[in-house]
């Protein structure tokens, strides 16, 4: 094992795990780009431009510049869609879609986390009708995610009510400690990313998980574990003790931005500008 849990009964403690290249092998927002497009939302040259980002997004990810354009774009790109019906969506194909793509590391560390008493929270900047029912299908404790106004319409308005990145992710994990009686020097984060930083700093115990090349060199210089998870595996198959029922998975920021799932148009277009402005 490549890890240590230890296990403490009081004061209460967590473990705060991102989600896209931590928990998951791939981006939650854009494996659904193919079920939004046989849904209606996209249209086919998005939904090709989404399989492009997902590959973009497996070979390096994103730094801030890119996703602060990933997130004024999906932001304005959502705008009318009937949350409703993102959340049909996401329900149908969950198992089909997220189920395989799930680290058996990562799993494993959520089940030895929950059996040392700690509550376990995913903490994403995936919109949360993507990211609750993945939390469900973990069995974690709560979610923290992005949040976008809602309408009397019941659509969404295209104004975001909580963006889940950053330093907004420790600012999240800090709240949730006064209100829940966390002591975050005993406890756990984990992510695969530079952007997290202040994240990990937040807690006792931070992990930097398959991490980008700027959080590896970090975690070097802060003497951080490095985990490298690379092992895909269904839940049903592996861990039956995982599937407990069903929590409410909603805390500092749960509501929204599925819209997340065509992220594809501002990875493709931001790596477009990049490659202009190198050839220039």
């Amino acid at each position: 094992m490549l890890w240590v849990v230890e296990n403490h009964s009081l004061p209460r403690t967590a473990a705060f795990f991102d989600l896209d290249k931590t928990v998951i092998a791939k981006s939650s927002t854009l494996t659904f780009g193919k079920s939004f497009y046989q849904g209606g939302l996209i249209n086919r040259r998005a939904a090709l431009r989404t399989a492009y980002a997902q590959f973009v997004f497996l070979a390096g990810g994103a730094d801030h510049d890119q996703m602060e354009r990933m997130r004024k774009y999906l932001s304005s790109l959502c705008r009318g869609w009937n949350v409703q019906q993102v959340k049909e969506i996401v329900a149908e194909t969950l198992h089909d879609l997220i189920d395989p793509i799930i680290y058996d590391e990562a799993a494993s560390l959520i089940e030895e986390h929950h059996r040392a008493g700690r509550d376990v929270v995913i903490v994403s900047t995936s919109g949360a009708e993507v990211v609750e029912p993945i939390g469900e299908l973990l069995g974690a404790d709560r979610v923290v995610a992005t949040r976008m106004v809602v309408g009397d319409d019941g659509c969404f308005t295209g104004e975001v009510e909580y963006y889940a990145y950053g330093p907004t992710k420790a600012e999240a994990i800090k709240e949730l400690a006064r209100s829940e009686g966390y002591d975050l020097d005993r406890c756990y984060a984990y992510s695969d990313s530079m952007t997290d930083v202040p994240m990990l700093q937040s807690v006792g115990h931070p992990y930097a998980v398959n991490p980008d090349r700027a959080l590896r060199k970090e975690a070097l210089a802060r003497g951080w574990p490095i985990l490298d998870f690379n092992r895909p595996v269904r839940l049903k198959q592996r861990l039956p003790t995982l599937s407990v029922p069903p929590r409410p998975a909603l805390v500092v920021a749960a509501a929204v931005g599925a819209a997340a799932a065509t992220a594809g148009l501002v990875w493709y277009a931001s790596r477009r500008k990049a490659a202009t402005v190198y050839a220039g």
